[in-house]
């Protein structure tokens, strides 16, 4: 698995703009990933969710001029408890912290914006304290499911994932073996994970190896 030798082909690219070339951070494991999703069995799975929009975005729940500019933009207001996640009207807004938010897109954006939400997001905050900044580039998701999935997750990860601790509606930071990353649950058996490109390949390579014992 560790000598795994990745082609020169993205898992997933396309061409933006004007000859803006857009490449999947897991080029370097596309080998590997297609020879889980050949041979994955229906106790666990993962796939790359693509060129999602994600920002990153900071303001002042104090402040109703930025709550306002959020729902109209997105659809929801800023979730105010930790670690809790809203949905909007394609996008959800998951809590980072008291000031801050990562918005995502449920779709990959158009082929011919390169960060629509991001200038939607700016131009509904100006003349506010607030800022929002597109960092889809930096980031990957990855999608886990499957009823072994919590124990792969659980395997790497220190969190408590118990169902009845962390379930739909909730986020959280975290890490997975040395690989930073907010976790999302989706449904009972369904997990997005927000994955920092630097350490995409890393984090595929350390998951499958946890999930290969468990598969047994």
């Amino acid at each position: 698995m560790w000598n795994e030798t990745g082609s020169n082909q993205a898992v997933v690219d396309r061409t933006i703009g004007h000859g803006v070339w857009q490449e999947s951070p897991l080029v370097g494991v596309e080998g590997l990933l297609k020879k889980h999703q050949a041979s994955a069995s229906k106790a666990f799975r993962m796939v790359e969710r693509p060129f999602l929009e994600l920002v990153n975005v900071r303001g002042d729940l104090r402040d109703s001029a930025f709550i306002s500019a959020v729902e109209n933009v997105v659809g929801c207001k800023p979730p105010e408890a930790p670690n809790t996640a809203a949905t909007g009207k394609g996008y959800d807004l998951l809590w980072l912290g008291p000031d801050e938010w990562l918005a995502r897109s449920a779709i990959a954006h158009s082929a011919t914006q390169t960060a629509p939400l991001e200038g939607k997001l700016r131009d509904a905050f100006k003349g506010l304290y607030a800022a929002a900044v597109d960092i889809g580039s930096g980031y990957t998701v990855l999608e886990i499911s499957g009823p072994r999935a919590r124990d792969v997750l659980s395997r790497g990860c220190p969190l408590d994932l118990h169902p009845r601790l962390f379930g739909v509606g909730q986020c959280a930071q975290s890490h997975y073996f040395k690989a930073p990353l907010t976790l999302l649950p989706t449904g009972e058996d369904n997990y997005d994970l927000v994955i920092r490109r630097s350490f995409a390949d890393y984090f595929v390579k350390m998951m499958l190896d946890a999930a290969e014992p468990l598969m047994s």
